[in-house]
């Protein structure tokens, strides 16, 4: 439940990383983040097609280091279900962060991304199960996790990726407006929204993996903004939000009983 799969062939290749200088904010993450990850790297790109997509395409030439990659600039960003995602400088944060995992269930993991997040942030961010950052109902960020396997290796290679509107995005075509972090933080950078979110969040994917989601769920449902609303499931299903289970399933009261949505494929909504 709620990462992307695929299985890849081991390459011995090593795929070619963008030079980076150094920076006061890359040893700052450094030093935050090498003593959970041994050998990991800060790399920013001034402009790449998606953060996830370089990751992937990594990890298919055999390199499985731990990594963070952020873009100023985003030209083919994804998201869930396929959608796009593209930012300009300055307008969002956007990286991802590449790390092999071997949790006993993968199930949750999305869900304390969020919460990670939105604790770094602003206490007033909700977490829309199961894999955006809300703002007075309307979307501030979102997550994309795909994991790669490289048999007969345990651990996957697991890519988190991450987007967060900086400033408000243009509405068109939306029903509603997005949100933007200068609401809540005016005049935060993408590199200062990097240095608060990323040490916490290396600090919570490496604790998923050893313990799953269920120490993380009263946290996560504190902040939850579908708990108590009136749900549309992408099915017709309809139903009150009733929390989230031990591992990460959304549950939702139905006409026809009590009902936990495990797929990340289903698209949830408040009804009209």
């Amino acid at each position: 439940m709620l990462v992307r799969r695929q299985d890849l062939p081991r390459h011995p290749a090593r795929a070619q990383a963008p030079s980076v200088p150094v920076n006061p904010l890359r040893e700052t993450l450094l030093q935050a983040v090498s003593p959970l990850l041994p050998g990991f790297a800060v790399e920013v790109a001034d402009e790449i097609d998606s953060t996830n997509s370089e990751l992937m395409r990594r990890a298919r030439a055999g390199d499985t280091a731990p990594v963070l990659l952020a873009a100023l600039s985003q030209t083919a960003g994804r998201g869930r279900l396929g959608r796009s995602w593209a930012s300009a400088p300055g307008d969002s944060l956007t990286f991802s962060l590449g790390l092999p995992l071997a949790p006993r269930d993968w199930s949750g993991l999305s869900l304390v991304v969020g919460l990670s997040l939105a604790e770094s942030l602003h206490p007033r961010i909700r977490l829309k199960w199961p894999n955006d950052l809300w703002l007075d109902g309307r979307k501030l960020a979102g997550i994309l996790i795909e994991t790669a396997s490289f048999p007969p290796q345990s651990a996957r290679y697991a890519v988190v990726g991450i987007g967060i509107n900086l400033r408000r995005p243009d509405a068109d075509g939306l029903s509603t407006p997005p949100a933007g972090l200068e609401e809540l933080l005016p005049g935060l950078t993408a590199a200062a929204a990097l240095a608060r979110v990323a040490p916490p969040l290396v600090a919570s994917v490496k604790a998923f993996e050893s313990a799953g989601f269920e120490p993380f769920r009263p946290a996560f449902e504190a902040r939850d903004a579908l708990r108590g609303l009136r749900l549309r499931l992408s099915d017709g299903t309809e139903g009150t939000g009733a929390g989230v289970s031990q591992d990460g399933g959304l549950l939702v009261h139905t006409a026809t009983g009590p009902a936990c949505i495990t797929s990340s494929e289903v698209s949830v909504r408040p009804a009209s």
